[in-house]
Formats: structure tokens, C-alpha cells, sequence
């Protein structure tokens, strides 16, 4: 089942007696499980009928001891098994799985991970509980979840502020969750959050930041190119050599994938490249600054300075004057 479902068959609590939530995203995971910790049981239920245990302390068999108990003065008695993906010999759990306590709502809670598909407990698994395997999130997805997740919030984000939050933040959906509610409280009374907002209350520079130094080099700014990168050279926790490395390479993978794509509409170029039609105008830009021959000479370059970055072949360049060299040959490529 999708997020939505789940959360919407809990809303209307519309049950089902074992739930096997898993994935490299903990995110949604976590929003599931505390729906069924706050929101089944009445307060005056959840000391008897509510369970929260952690897969490093049980085994399967007190798992299926516990959920085969009825509750008490409830009509279900919560199980959370949190960490599931350390129980020992979790398959042992398929004899509970064939029959569950209906009474019980058993649920797993499997992250960082997932099952082997080609065993037959994971089988069981699927086609027995409500299994939930959250979606594995890349950079270039992130802006707009944060741009849903603040609409569902009552707030709007303008593409370049998401972009820059989160280049800042990664793919943790924790992390930029626990972020945006931080911006809602100290902007309480703005609707529509932008670079600036950004930079007063997360500490992220909105002119000195890894997105505007991909603009700049896009543009062939070479004066702001190297304002940002001797920033970095100064701050260089806000630039780190791997990010910076990083964003570079997404950044002219998607320019060289630009230069071959034949429809040039607005629709196919976003979703080709996976970008927000709001920025087709800056890959645009680039592409006539940086042909394929100039980009795939751009990739090696990206790929010696990761290296010496890491301690390969430099035994005395400093990070920040490694970012410096990388910014200066690119844009003179």
C-alpha cells in the first residue's frame, strides 16, 4: 500500500492485523508508527494495550507470545516492534503471520532495509500484511517534496529557496522535516518563504552557497564563481569538497543529457532531467556555455579533484585551494 492509503485506512480505522513497514527511508516509517502509538488507542487504554519494543531485545518467539494476548477492557491491543530489521531469525515470525490475533495490530517496523525477496517468508510477508516499502528519495526529488510539504502546511517555498535548503539538508526527510517546522514557528505569520527566510533562520548563505556557485559557473561568472569558491576556501564547512564534487556532476550529468534531448518542451525537458521547469531557463543558459566536448573534459576534471580531494596524489593541497583550482578550470575549460 502507498503512505497515503495507510494513513487514510488508520484515519477511518479500517485495520489490518499486521503492518511490515520498510525501507531506506525512515521518515515514513516513523509517521506510521505514531499514528498507531497516539492515535488507536485512548489515553486510558495504552497502558494495558499498547506495546512498543525494539528488535535487539526480542525474539520471535515473545513477539507471537505477546500478540496472540487479548486486550484489555480495548478492542485491540498496539504492538510496535521498532528496529525490527535486528530481530534474529525473523522468519520464525511466519507461523504468526499465516494466522495473526485479529485483535492485535502487529506492527513491524524494518528500516534501513529490506527483505530478500526470494525468500519465502518476504512472500508471505507481501501478500499477508499491509506491506509498505518506502520510496528511495534522490537530490533532484527533494525541492519539491519540501514544496508539498509546506503547502500541506498552509505555507508556500519559491523553487530557488527549496533548492538551496535542500542542497543544505541531503535526503534526510526527517531532518528537513524537523527544519521546515522550525521555519514555520519562527515565521508564523508569512505565508511564502523565500532565499532570504532561508538564510536569517537555517544559517545558510542564500549568495555564498553550493547552488549559486553552480549557477554562477553555468552563466561563466567567473568573478562570482571564484567569490564563492574562496568563500568556501575560508568556510569549508559550508563547501564541502564532496558536495561541492557532487552537485557539479549532477549538475553537467543532466547539462550533457540536455544537449541530446530532441523535444524541447517545457514538459519533456523537466521531467527528463528531473528538474523543476522553473530552472529549464538556467540549464538553457548553460548549454550554450558548455558543449558536450567541454562537459565530458569537465567530468574528468570533477573526477581527479574527488580524488585529491580524498588524499590521493596531494599531500600538501589544502581543500580550499583545491576547490579554487576545480572552479578556475571549469570555467576555462
Amino acid at each position: 500500500m502507498k503512505f497515503e492509503e495507510i494513513v487514510t485506512s488508520i484515519k477511518n480505522r479500517n485495520f489490518s492485523p499486521v503492518y511490515f513497514l520498510s525501507g531506506e527511508q525512515p521518515y515514513y516509517i516513523d509517521r506510521i508508527s505514531d499514528m498507531f502509538e497516539n492515535e488507536v488507542l485512548d489515553e486510558s487504554e495504552r497502558d494495558f494495550n499498547l506495546v512498543v519494543q525494539y528488535g535487539y531485545d526480542v525474539k520471535p518467539q515473545d513477539i507471537i507470545h505477546q500478540a496472540r494476548q487479548y486486550p484489555m477492557m480495548s478492542t485491540y491491543q498496539v504492538m510496535v516492534i521498532k528496529e525490527a530489521q535486528s530481530i534474529k531469525k525473523i522468519e520464525q515470525l511466519e507461523p504468526y503471520i499465516d494466522n495473526p490475533t485479529p485483535s492485535t495490530l502487529l506492527v513491524l517496523c524494518f528500516k534501513y532495509n529490506k527483505l530478500d525477496g526470494r525468500t519465502s517468508f518476504a512472500k508471505k510477508i507481501k501478500s499477508k500484511t499491509v506491506f509498505f516499502e518506502t520510496p528511495k528519495f534522490y537530490d533532484n526529488q527533494i525541492p519539491d517534496w519540501i514544496i508539498g510539504y509546506c503547502h500541506n502546511k498552509g505555507y508556500s517555498m519559491n523553487p530557488r529557496a527549496a533548492l538551496l535548503l535542500g542542497s543544505y539538508l541531503g535526503t534526510d526527510l526527517q531532518k528537513i522535516s524537523n527544519e521546515l517546522e522550525k521555519l514555520f514557528i519562527a515565521l508564523p505569520n508569512k505565508s511564502s518563504i523565500d532565499e532570504s527566510d532561508i538564510e536569517k533562520n537555517v544559517g545558510i548563505s542564500k549568495d555564498f552557497n553550493v547552488f549559486e556557485l553552480q549557477n554562477a559557473i553555468g552563466s561563466k561568472n567567473e568573478h562570482k564563481a571564484m567569490q564563492i569558491a574562496m568563500y568556501f576556501a575560508d568556510n569549508e564547512k559550508a563547501g564541502p569538497m564532496p558536495m561541492i564534487t557532487s552537485v557539479l556532476y549532477g549538475f553537467f550529468a543532466k547539462l550533457m543529457k540536455y544537449h541530446f534531448i530532441h523535444d524541447r518542451s517545457s514538459a519533456t525537458l523537466s521531467k527528463a532531467l528531473g528538474i523543476n521547469p522553473y530552472f529549464l531557463r538556467d540549464y538553457s543558459a548553460a548549454a550554450s556555455n558548455y558543449p558536450p566536448k567541454s562537459i565530458s573534459a569537465i567530468f574528468l576534471l570533477l573526477e581527479e579533484y574527488d580524488v585529491k580531494g580524498k588524499g590521493v596524489d596531494n599531500n600538501s593541497t589544502t581543500q580550499g585551494e583545491l576547490i579554487k583550482e576545480l572552479v578556475y578550470r571549469i570555467i576555462n575549460v
